[in-house]
């Protein structure tokens, strides 16, 4: 059983353990002896024989952990182990300490497990085997232990964090199965690799793994191989966000599974199920699995675990009434789950579900059983978990100091064993704590610690489990903020440290689009803006807003000059109205009125305060690094009372990240690779878009060089080829997309298919591996932000990210194809002339706004410039 990872998710969310739950993906089998032909185990355990062997030992040991009685199969297991040695079959005692290797996982004992397995391998030769692996002489009984220990031993690395081990160990099984000539227990062994794969992060490669397993099992009978591997290929296909594909697969695997009658079978699945249904949001199928997952479990901590998901869910849905009737019988089940790693996780598990609606005192009697059950195993990390858990309730009844010995003293725990996946939870703790009792120096070092280790994080955090999407805001993000909060009240030398503050922030932008990507594929480096306004352009200034619980802080940096910082005294659920206001009036024809009031407001917020000092500064061109949802709304439109702010400035945006170094836009020799959609695809729901091929023609109109891709002819093979023809400077898409803040959201329509953000790299960059030039701009003429999302424009930055263009030229909302073609036409136009990017499009905006016809912001301001603003 993968322990370690399992618990993993524990720390990240309540949710999250029990959603990992059902990842494992081979259920642990004892290692046989081929020759004792022992029993299943689960009939010897009501028959007490007259004389006890070693073989029913091993047996009754086999039941005993089936049945979650961990304990008590060590001592039945230790006896065996005796005997063995006593009779001299060194066979049967390294499979005996196997299997005890096995159970000691389940306890959570890593130092017993790790010196039993090695004891086993030592029994049977594994250091002369490996390297001789290849001659006939080892005898096919012990070769089948051998593998069977390899096995254990990997799922016992991996349950350590031991990827690269794990996969090593895996393969050297996978190897010996192929010597025996068993189909079972190769594919039991490319299976564990996946896992470790998954685990690792590498989910494209465990899901070619797994999908070429699928395929070798099709023509096989139903088997519990198969049943775990489908399940396991659609794990991994959650974890990539392939959502549909996931809950088909899925169902494959629940269909064998009933008609093989495997109860412990079709509870896992159904468990998986209740995963996928909750991430597509259908909550009324999630309980469903749930519930039949908890009435199929064949032991009490697989029910348990089942129903705490189904109470989190519930809470979450806020359906209180119906959450309260679950809550009694899981308390009434605590006392059956066994005293074990995964036992002790899913009673802190329950208590922090029901911390939200519960009573105080039970939620600390669980949580202070935990902390001995912990310590009786010798388990720290549970221990860890257990006493910082409790801490929180501490905290939450403002028993500062009570809190606050627990949180050291879990933290200390933490560190000692080295689980950062833990220590930056009580990090964080820490530092609540003690801003709470007015120690701010202390709170800052607190911070600073929290951040650090989860910038070490980078990869766990986003590799854990999809479900972290949903929880960064509540697991993540907060630390960052009150960080910057923090920071900013320090008074040292008479000023806080502003581009600590940014950098901050930055550090917060950067795990959101790690999060979003759901991988850690871009370079940890804060973008250093500042060098190139002080030398290279000096026209430029620089826009660092920020949320913050009770006020609006702007950082701006202007060109050679201190950074300057100025504050609107104003919450946060104030600012996240009137984006909210603006980002509605605005695409609503006859609201104008409503939308310049409250784009004034926000004006006042962002601008006003510093409006002196950019006048006086003579730039020409602001770029913002948006926060949060500040990224929904066009800059450009933001009100003074009598002029938009692009009549002032060009605009652009920054994701915070230097990807690329800033250069102008070469003017000579402009080409583009155009491409477009007039009549979307029958099975997609979108409007035609008549103007596109006019929207097309003047590009070409304009004196670019372009190629053209429309209609049929603008497919994403037929894109990928063109793009990879020549060095395009300009890809020009005018096709429907959507940008969301999850991934699996955000596309662009091609004839064939939509192309997903996460194939983007794939697609556009493929010429790199033949051209050095990335793509200098890429435009998206037709695109729009999912509607009810407010950090959809999130996705906008992840498209322009994994374009890898220098610049992405974009529009929020759909507009009319008239408007379009206009724009389009003025940009380029104004592009050829030598204007900047952002430049282009301001004069492209002015000239749409100088019209009676699309004078209101509606038709003008969606566009939007990322990246390169040169």
């Amino acid at each position: 059983m993968l322990i370690k990872r399992l618990l993993r998710f524990a720390v990240t969310n309540v949710v999250l353990f029990t959603l990992a739950f059902s990842l494992t993906i081979i259920p642990s089998t004892f290692a046989k002896k081929p020759q004792t032909n022992l029993l299943n185990g689960l009939h010897t355990q009501n028959t007490k024989p007259s004389t006890t062997t070693p073989q029913q030992l091993v047996s009754q040991g086999e039941a005993l952990y089936q049945s979650g009685r961990f304990t008590e199969a060590v001592n039945v297991l230790q006896q065996a182990v005796r005997i063995y040695q006593l009779e001299g079959d060194r066979l049967a005692q390294a499979a005996a300490l196997t299997n005890l290797s096995l159970v000691y996982q389940q306890l959570g004992s890593w130092k017993e497990a790790d010196a039993t397995i090695d004891n086993s391998l030592n029994l049977l030769g594994w250091d002369e085997i490996n390297q001789k692996l290849n001659v006939s002489h080892p005898k096919s009984e012990l070769l089948e232990i051998l593998a069977q220990t390899l096995n254990i031993q990997g799922e016992l690395q991996l349950g350590q964090g031991q990827t690269d081990a794990s996969i090593k160990t895996s393969q050297q099984a996978e190897q010996i199965w192929k010597k025996l000539g068993d189909n079972a227990g190769v594919t039991r062994s490319q299976i564990n690799q996946a896992q470790a794969l998954r685990v690792a992060g590498f989910y494209r490669r465990s899901l070619n793994i797994l999908n070429e397993v699928s395929q070798q099992l099709i023509s096989q009978p139903d088997s519990v191989v198969k049943i775990t591997a489908l399940r396991s290929l659609g794990n991994v296909l959650q974890q990539l966000g392939e959502l549909e594909s996931s809950q088909q697969i899925l169902q494959q695997s629940l269909e064998i599974a009933q008609r093989l009658q495997l109860s412990p079978e079709i509870s896992l699945t159904e468990f998986s199920l209740g995963n996928t249904a909750r991430v597509l949001d259908n909550t009324k199928d999630a309980i469903a699995h749930y519930e039949n997952a908890a009435l199929t479990a064949s032991n009490p901590l697989a029910k348990v675990q089942a129903q705490i998901n189904q109470l989190s869910l519930l809470i979450e849905n806020e359906q209180i009434g119906q959450a309260k009737t679950i809550i009694p019988k899981i308390q009434s089940q605590l006392a059956t789950v066994p005293t074990t790693q995964a036992g002790i996780y899913a009673r802190i598990n329950f208590a922090r579900t029901i911390s939200k609606i519960g009573e105080p005192r039970n939620i600390a009697q669980i949580l202070a059983d935990s902390v001995q059950q912990a310590k009786t195993i010798g388990d720290e990390r549970s221990q860890s978990y257990s006493l910082g858990s409790l801490a929180e309730v501490y905290e939450q009844n403002n028993q500062w100091q009570e809190a606050q010995d627990l949180t050291q003293q879990a933290l200390l725990i933490a560190e000692k064993i080295d689980v950062s996946d833990i220590a930056y939870r009580w990090q964080w703790l820490l530092g609540r704590l003690l801003k709470a009792q007015g120690n701010t120096e202390g709170a800052i070092a607190a911070y600073d610690t929290a951040v650090a280790t989860l910038q070490s994080l980078r990869t766990d955090l986003v590799t854990v489990n999809r479900e972290v999407q949903f929880n960064f805001r509540d697991s993540v993000e907060p630390i960052y903020r009150q960080s910057v909060e923090l920071l900013l009240q320090q008074k040292g030398r008479g000023k806080p440290d502003l581009n600590k503050v940014r950098q901050r922030i930055e550090a917060l932008q950067l795990a959101e689009l790690d999060n979003f990507f759901r991988e850690a594929c871009l370079s940890n480096q804060f973008v250093v803006l500042d060098k190139v306004v002080d030398r290279d352009h000096p026209n430029t200034a620089i826009f660092y807003p920020i949320i913050l619980d009770n006020q609006l802080e702007v950082i701006l940096k202007l060109p050679n000059q201190p950074l300057i910082h100025k504050t609107s005294v104003v919450n946060h659920q104030q600012v996240e109205q009137a984006i909210a206001q603006m980002r509605d009036t605005i695409v609503q024809p006859e609201a104008n009125k409503k939308f310049q009031a409250v784009s004034q407001q926000l004006y006042d917020w962002l601008i006003k305060p510093v409006a002196d000092e950019l006048k006086k500064s003579g730039v020409s061109t602001l770029v913002f690094i948006p926060d949060g949802s500040l990224r929904n709304i066009p800059m450009s439109a933001l009100y003074d009372g009598a002029l938009y702010l692009v009549q002032k400035y060009a605009i652009a945006i920054s994701p915070g990240l230097q990807l690329f170094t800033p250069k102008p836009l070469a003017q000579s020799r402009l080409n583009a690779l155009a491409g477009g959609l007039s009549q979307p695809p029958k099975n997609e729901e979108f409007a035609p878009l008549p103007n596109v091929k006019v929207e097309l023609k003047l590009i070409q109109q304009s004196g670019v060089s372009t190629t053209i891709l429309l209609n049929e002819n603008f497919k994403s093979t037929t894109l990928r080829k063109t793009i990879n023809a020549q060095p395009f400077k300009v890809v020009h898409l005018a096709t429907h997309g959507q940008f969301s803040s999850k991934a699996k959201d955000t596309f662009i329509l091609a004839a064939d298919k939509r192309i997903y953000v996460n194939e983007l790299d794939s697609l556009l960059k493929s010429r790199e591996q033949k051209r050095t030039q990335p793509v200098e701009l890429l435009v998206l003429s037709a695109c729009e932000t999912a509607q009810g999302d407010n950090r959809a424009a999130l996705g906008l930055a992840g498209v322009a990210l994994r374009a890898g263009a220098r610049s992405t030229l974009a529009s929020l909302w759909q507009i009319g194809d008239d408007s379009t073609a206009l724009f389009i036409s003025q940009f380029y136009h104004q592009l050829i002339t030598g204007k900047t990017t952002a430049e282009a499009l301001r004069e492209a905006q002015l000239k749409l706004l100088s019209s009676s016809q699309y004078i209101r912001p509606l038709y003008w301001a969606p566009y939007v410039l990322v990246g390169n603003w040169l």
